[in-house]
């Protein structure tokens, strides 16, 4: 799916959607409701775009994004008596925001789209890092959330997408992933970022350990 020039932008505090990933959403402000009305009746699509620091001052307005995003196209939505929406989105592709048309309730941007080509050298070499990214992410989930887990089948890049979105990072880390320059860029971000966190959680227990 090509992206069109303007999407409807959702800026979040704590969400970055990733390519080919999926994301539910709980929609319940009016300018929002509004917005996936309207995607609904075109190509229902909507760019998540991750809140800079300091949205809070000016939340109601438009607040500071940071500008390379994620667009996603709606792949199930229940509306609910009350005007709200539960939504499910799946990433579609990176983009770069160049500007804002002010002309709808909600927040549209003009973007050019960012696409993640990964070369069959650049596939292999993920696949070869599989292992070890496994390894980390059975280390840094041990004390974490379950669901954290993936079944073995998913695809290698859908793998290293799916856990930089869901993986119990800082916003700011995923936003960071988000902008790697390619998939494998990203993979090796991921297992440097696990590793760190594996050591810090490790370091802590040790430390905690000689306490006496």
């Amino acid at each position: 799916m090509i992206l069109p020039p303007t999407i409807p932008i959702f800026p979040l505090p704590n969400v970055v959607l990733f390519p080919n990933v999926f994301l539910p959403l709980h929609i319940f402000e009016s300018r929002y409701r509004t917005m996936v009305k309207d995607a609904l009746a075109n190509d229902r699509i909507i760019g998540m775009v991750l809140l800079q620091p300091g949205f809070e001052a000016n939340y109601e307005g438009r607040p500071r994004v940071y500008p390379v995003g994620c667009a996603g196209v709606i792949t199930h939505s229940e509306p609910l008596p009350d005007g709200r929406f539960n939504i499910v989105l799946r990433g579609l592709e990176k983009f770069r925001m160049t500007g804002e048309d002010e002309t709808r309730p909600y927040r549209l941007a003009h973007i050019e789209a960012v696409p993640e080509v990964t070369s069959a050298s650049e596939c292999a070499t993920i696949k070869q890092h599989r292992q070890r990214l496994e390894a980390l992410l059975a280390a840094f989930a041990a004390n974490r959330r379950p669901e954290t887990r993936l079944p073995s089948a998913v695809p290698d890049q859908d793998l290293v997408n799916a856990l930089a979105q869901y993986a119990a990072f800082d916003p700011i880390e995923r936003q960071a992933l988000l902008e790697c320059n390619g998939v494998l860029s990203r993979c090796l971000a991921l297992m440097e970022l696990l590793e760190m966190r594996t050591m810090a959680v490790r370091g802590a227990s040790w430390a905690g350990g000689s306490v006496h």
